[in-house]
Formats: C-alpha cells, structure tokens, sequence
C-alpha cells in the first residue's frame, strides 16, 4: 500500500524546539513514517505527515495539541 501524505497548518510554532515538539507527538501516532515540517515563525506553519494507514484529524489534532499547538484551517 502506496504511504498516506496528510498537510496540517500549525500555529504557534516559532523554533527549533517547537518542531522537536510536534514531530515526537506525531511520530507515536500508529503508522507515521516521515514528518516534515515548514516552519514559519510566528505565522502558521506547515507539516507534513507521511503514513502507512490515512491519520484521523482529530488523532493528528489531539498529537500537536499535545505539544502545546493549535491546527489551523488552511487558506483558501
């Protein structure tokens, strides 16, 4: 089976550290691979998540809420 890639606007985050943050949550969460993080400090910044299995946007919600940041919905 091909690998799931799920985008998430995340608020809040503004270093280094806040990555760590983020992708160590997400990375716990059953089947995530890979994470990529574009961080736009002090705007919204933009992950990437690659899965075996399709994530839940609550389940990815609850990982970066976990980490102490907010999903945004994304701009049209």
């Amino acid at each position: 089976m091909a690998p799931v890639s799920t985008t998430v606007n995340v608020s809040g985050m503004t270093c280094g550290h806040c990555v760590s943050s983020v992708s160590e949550e997400l990375e716990a969460l059953s089947g995530v691979e890979k994470i990529d993080v574009d961080l736009n400090a002090g705007g919204i910044s933009t992950v990437t998540i690659t899965s075996s299995e399709a994530l839940s946007s609550s389940e990815i919600g609850e990982a970066i809420a976990e980490a102490g940041y907010l999903v945004v919905a994304s701009e049209a």
